[in-house]
């Protein structure tokens, strides 16, 4: 039987890439956005995720036209990936960036238990690290970045994405629910490769994004696996590429350009700083789009 799926944030940078992989793999997708998105045969609901109501109502709406051919009013979706937010800082006011990241990620979790669903996914950030959005040069405290890293970010932004790892811990615990929070990195679109160049010519230009990122299309496969494996309770993963945005293998290249900061286990050749072993080792994760593949230095 095909699953149905909400998704907040499709028409976003990286959720215009994540739905059409979803769709490939057989889901019926709904989009809840304030923009439509261009893929046939999803269609976006107008939706302000900041509107408690709203989202209880998008939950439960057909998904197109062709539900109406069913004879029966729409039941909750299976899962919900909730992307959907204000996506960094000097965009709004601190205050509203963080007001509407926690508020629409409160009122998505709830209406889902509430609903009867019991699969969450929602997309945390690199920044519950602290260095991406920080107050001049802040180093981070040790490498490789996993899960269990004490997040202390000092923006809107990322506290934001904090406060949202507590609520859909606080609504796993009394839903017995599955709810997974993806750290998500620096996305890359497939158009965007060329970038790559400048980085790695200047490499202290990526240390707010500690030398990773996540293709665009990965993250669809992430938020996949996600869908699929059931059984976790809460969870935090990173959602990041396999190797780090240098030259120089990891070890080395940390060492020359954070020579204070403790690695505190042995790091692949060129593993990425923020480490995506977790979602590799409990997902399944395979990177179908390492850099290398698309930059020649």
């Amino acid at each position: 039987m095909t699953k149905r799926v909400v998704f907040t944030g499709g028409t976003g940078k990286a959720g215009r890439h994540v739905v059409p992989h979803l769709v490939s793999k057989g889901y019926d997708v709904l989009n809840l956005d304030l923009k439509p998105l261009d893929l046939p045969g999803v269609n976006t609901l107008i939706t302000d995720v900041t509107d408690s109501g709203a989202v209880f109502n998008a939950l439960t709406m057909h998904h197109g036209f062709e539900g109406y051919e069913k004879g029966a009013p729409p039941s909750a979706p299976d899962a919900v990936v909730h992307f959907a937010a204000i996506p960094r800082v000097l965009l709004e006011p601190d205050n509203v960036t963080f007001e509407a990241n926690v508020i629409s990620t409160y009122n998505v979790i709830e209406a889902a238990m509430k609903l009867g669903v019991r699969k969450v996914i929602i997309a945390s950030s690199e920044t519950t690290y602290g260095v991406c959005f920080a107050e001049g040069d802040k180093d981070f405290h040790s490498f490789p970045l996993d899960e269990d890293y004490d997040s202390d970010p000092m923006d809107s932004y990322g506290l934001s994405k904090v406060c949202n790892e507590k609520t859909a811990r606080a609504f796993a615990a009394r839903y017995g629910a599955d709810i997974y929070a993806l750290r998500i990195g620096n996305v890359i679109e497939p158009d965007e490769y060329g970038m790559f160049k400048d980085f790695i010519a200047n490499p202290m230009s990526r240390k707010r994004n500690a030398w990773s990122y996540i293709d665009a299309r990965d993250l669809g496969e992430i938020v996949h696996l996600c869908i699929e494996k059931d059984g976790l309770g809460y969870e935090v993963f990173n959602a990041v590429n396999d190797t780090i945005t240098a030259d120089m293998p990891t070890p080395e290249f940390l060492r020359k350009h954070c020579p204070t900061t403790p690695i505190t286990r042995e790091m692949g050749s060129d593993e990425a700083p923020i480490s995506n072993r977790k979602a590799r080792e409990v997902l399944g994760f395979k990177e179908a789009h390492p850099w290398r593949k698309y930059v020649d230095l």
